[in-house]
């Protein structure tokens, strides 16, 4: 399953996804992902940040309340067209681009005169076909000490398979009513940990989030990865 077949989902689930994440999301992201994605992000005026997978572009626009500037991309075509429509209020301080989170070149074609404080990216992480690429470069576009706040679906919890160790991938839904099933990548805590690791970030933030459902078993997890190389 390729990064292309992913896409092509996306655009096709683009128009639905901006209508149900609205401006300001929808209340899983607003209760369960922004608060702690917010608080080991701690975004401020001074900050220039890089919105890996930006979707409909909202948490862009929950940023630049805040004064903050920001350069946020995603790969779907459709999907960018959608955001630069819904945050044109906040067009001084967000920057919308067309790029590749499995592409190390195109990621590295966003990079400014200076360089990014901080990245962030919500809910994108097991939507991404190879990770890789982006963690190295986002680690290249960060200021020295500079961090990542990603939150993602926790893989030792959330998973419609039985493996949890071998890396995989399968459809799913994420909104009731959208109209194609996206394709997931799986991959273990471990995976994801020594991929940050091999590409010069240590982890010095790290929450599990449940939702209302069930308070006992995380649907999400919140990680910081600090740039250290």
């Amino acid at each position: 399953m390729t990064a292309e077949e992913s896409k092509k989902i996306w655009n096709q689930n683009a128009e639905f996804w901006d209508n149900a994440m609205g401006d300001d999301s929808n209340e899983f992201h607003r209760d369960v992902v922004r608060p702690k994605v917010t608080e080991l992000l701690s975004p401020n005026p001074t900050d220039y940040i890089l919105d890996v997978a930006c979707g409909n572009g909202n948490y862009s626009g929950y940023l630049a309340q805040q004064g903050v500037s920001v350069v946020a991309f995603d790969y779907s075509e459709n999907m960018i067209e959608l955001a630069k429509k819904r945050q044109a209020q906040y067009g001084s301080k967000i920057e919308f681009y067309v790029a590749d989170a499995t592409s190390k070149e195109s990621i590295l074609a966003l990079q400014r005169s200076q360089p990014f404080t901080k990245a962030v990216s919500n809910m994108a992480i097991m939507d991404i076909t190879e990770i890789a690429p982006l963690f190295e470069a986002v680690n290249e576009l960060l200021e020295t000490n500079g961090f990542f706040v990603f939150a993602t679906q926790h893989p030792c919890f959330i998973t419609l398979t039985e493996k949890y160790m071998t890396p995989h991938s399968y459809y799913g839904i994420a909104i009731e009513g959208q109209p194609n099933e996206q394709l997931y990548y799986h991959r273990s805590m471990q995976d994801i940990f020594n991929i940050c690791f091999k590409t010069g970030f240590v982890i010095d933030g790290f929450y599990e989030e449940c939702y209302k459902s069930n308070k006992e078993i995380p649907m999400v997890m919140i990680v910081r990865a600090k740039k250290i190389k």
